[in-house]
C-alpha cells in the first residue's frame, strides 16, 4: 500500500476511485464523506458501503473534510472523535456554525464510549453515535436512519 500524503491527499484519491459506485448509477447513490484519520478504519467504510448504493468519499483530517463539505456536500458524514490537529468535535462545531454546510447530517463513528464523549456529540449537533467496533448492517442501519429512510426500522424481537 503506497504511503499516507500529509493532508489526506492520496486518501481522497485512492479511495475516491477505489470505493466509488459506477457513474452510471450515480444519481441513485448516497454520498457519504468519512473522515478519519485511521487509514483501516477508511478501508473497512468503504467494503462496508460498496455495493450498496453509496458514493463513499474518504479524506484522513478535519481541515480537509471541511473544505470537501462545502465544495461537494454530501448526503451524510461519518466523523471521528479522535484524530490530531482537529477533533471530530471541532469539526462538528465548525460544521454547525457555517451556515452553507449547517444543515449536513452527522454521525459520529468511533472507538470512544467514554459518556462524556456521546454527551459531547450531541450537544455540538451529531444526529447519531456508532461506536467501533460495528457490523455493516448497524453502519447501514445508521445512515437510513438519520436520512429518514424507510429501510431503517428495527426488526422485531423473536
Amino acid at each position: 500500500m503506497p504511503h499516507q500524503q500529509p493532508h489526506g491527499t492520496y486518501l481522497v484519491t485512492y479511495w475516491h476511485d477505489a470505493c466509488n459506485v459506477s457513474a452510471a448509477s450515480m444519481s441513485a447513490t448516497t454520498k457519504v464523506l468519512v473522515v478519519d484519520d485511521n487509514v483501516d478504519c477508511l478501508q473497512l467504510v468503504s467494503r462496508m458501503l460498496r455495493g450498496d448504493a453509496y458514493r463513499v468519499v474518504c479524506v484522513d483530517n478535519g481541515p480537509e473534510a471541511l473544505e470537501r463539505m462545502e465544495s461537494d456536500p454530501p448526503d451524510i458524514v461519518l466523523l471521528d472523535v479522535m484524530m490530531p490537529g482537529m477533533t471530530g468535535f471541532e469539526v462538528l462545531e465548525a460544521l454547525r456554525n457555517n451556515s452553507r454546510i449547517a444543515d449536513l447530517s452527522v454521525i459520529m463513528l468511533t472507538a470512544s464510549t467514554n459518556d462524556d464523549d456521546v454527551m459531547s456529540a450531541y450537544q455540538y449537533g451529531s444526529d447519531y453515535y456508532i461506536t467501533k467496533p460495528f457490523t455493516a448492517e448497524q453502519l447501514r442501519f445508521g445512515i437510513d436512519l438519520v436520512l429518514g429512510r424507510e429501510t431503517a426500522t428495527a426488526a422485531e424481537p423473536a
